[in-house]
């Protein structure tokens, strides 16, 4: 059997690997892959984006120069400082100013095509896969939840802060008993008296929960029995909201366990427009299709550091990207990544159609998420020893990927979503 005899040293960034147990002629060698590693750089390799089918020139002229600066903004800012907040589960505060000066708060708001969302959505994922979902949730479920179904007292008092992320919110749906379910089972009640409503009830893995302004808490009105949707702010008195920790992935995303003991807003706190389930159903398709967009950027995400590996690691007096298997797996990955990127392109096409629906955004979903899965797999191969340390940035993804698969709905939820929509027979239960 082999043992794996690498040390490391704890820094204030993580864990480094140790040397000073080796010989100094071992050392150099051993250490000369980090060193290696940073002088890669990705713009003198070939196909730096690794667009091999040219799907970018798909934007216009005018999306393309902004994406191009977005994802060089990403590469050279995010990605290397995600992997300390990462570790710690530590929320970035000091990175959001900069993500709302590209734009990346906005994205509902600024007229940008359904295409150069998504492709947004694609690219913080390949950079970090938390902020992704952080920038995900935002426009998507927040930004466009009180923009499409508040008021128009709402929206001049929530989006100015939330375009640029001087305001956050969290999505507040799912609950401790209640996840695949929720549409039949949620028990977070609100009932209006004397003119305020009480909310009660729990949520649990509630991105952001911990340091939002405010919750969209989705709670049924006991006077009807219909679920609506209500913007809770979470300095009110009731609200109690306490993180989980010890997350394989998305350590970043500060998920919480909401407690809504009592909890009392005005009466204009009820968003108009949602004012039952149905309401909450389309934003819940594009949110679920968003994952894809999530899952296409961490297969790239894994191909470049893969291909960065490759040809920084010596083994055997040559760089592992002379060897015939590992030119097989950055193949695969990349023919993974390519063809999850190409799903979503055509359900942006649908959704700029007005065609897109749950059975295609739960298809979507699941098989990007899957895809997902076997992909940063082969690239934690790839790495080896090395491809269980987030130092080396593989393992992060690796833990992220498993998020990916289960959160904004299941694999097999969304594979009976498919499922029914091909035979016409139902087999949730």
């Amino acid at each position: 059997m082999i043992s794996l005899t690498v040390q490391y040293t704890r820094t204030s960034k993580g864990l480094k690997e140790s040397t000073t147990h080796l010989s100094p002629e071992r050392r150099r060698k051993r250490a000369s892959v980090q060193d290696r590693l940073s002088t890669v750089n990705p713009v003198d390799l070939p196909l730096p984006d690794a667009d091999l089918m040219g799907m970018i020139d798909l934007l216009p002229a005018a999306e393309r120069l902004r994406y191009a600066a977005v994802r060089e903004f990403l590469q050279r800012r995010i990605r290397p400082e995600s992997i300390g907040y990462w570790n710690r589960e530590e929320f970035p505060f000091d990175l959001l100013a900069e993500l709302a000066e590209h734009g990346l708060g906005e994205l509902q708001l600024d007229g940008s095509s359904q295409l150069f969302k998504g492709l947004m959505y694609f690219e913080v994922a390949r950079a970090d896969v938390s902020l992704s979902a952080l920038v995900g949730i935002h426009n998507e479920l927040i930004v466009g939840m009180i923009d499409r179904l508040g008021s128009e007292a709402q929206r001049e008092r929530w989006l100015p802060g939330l375009r640029n992320f001087r305001e956050l919110g969290a999505f507040a749906l799912t609950e401790p008993d209640h996840g695949s379910d929720i549409a039949g089972g949620l028990e977070t009640t609100a009932e209006l008296l004397d003119g305020e409503w009480v909310i009660n009830g729990a949520k649990r893995w509630i991105g952001s929960g911990t340091i939002a302004d405010f919750a969209l808490v989705w709670a049924r009105d006991v006077a009807d029995q219909q679920i609506k949707g209500f913007i809770v702010e979470t300095d009110r008195p009731g609200y109690q909201a306490s993180k989980i920790e010890h997350k394989m992935g998305l350590r970043i995303m500060q998920n919480a366990h909401i407690v809504l003991d009592n909890v009392r807003i005005p009466e204009a706190n009820l968003l108009p427009e949602a004012t039952n389930f149905a309401a909450a159903n389309e934003l819940l398709r594009d949110s679920r299709a968003w994952v894809g967009w999530q899952a296409a950027g961490i297969q790239f995400g894994a191909f470049d550091i893969g291909r960065d590996y490759a040809l920084a690691r010596i083994q055997f007096g040559r760089p592992l990207a002379k060897f015939q298997l590992i030119q097989l797996s950055l193949s695969e990955i990349l023919g993974n990544a390519t063809s999850s990127l190409a799903l979503m392109l055509q359900f942006a096409r649908m959704q700029e159609e007005g065609s897109a629906q749950m059975p295609q955004a739960a298809m979507v979903k699941a098989t990007t998420t899957r895809l997902s899965r076997e992909s940063v797999a082969k690239g934690r191969a790839l790495l080896g020893g090395n491809g269980v340390t987030s130092d080396y940035e593989m393992a992060k993804l690796f833990g992220d990927a498993e998020i990916l698969y289960s959160y904004e709905g299941t694999y097999e939820i969304n594979s009976l979503i498919v499922g029914r929509a091909v035979t016409g027979v139902g087999a949730f239960v």
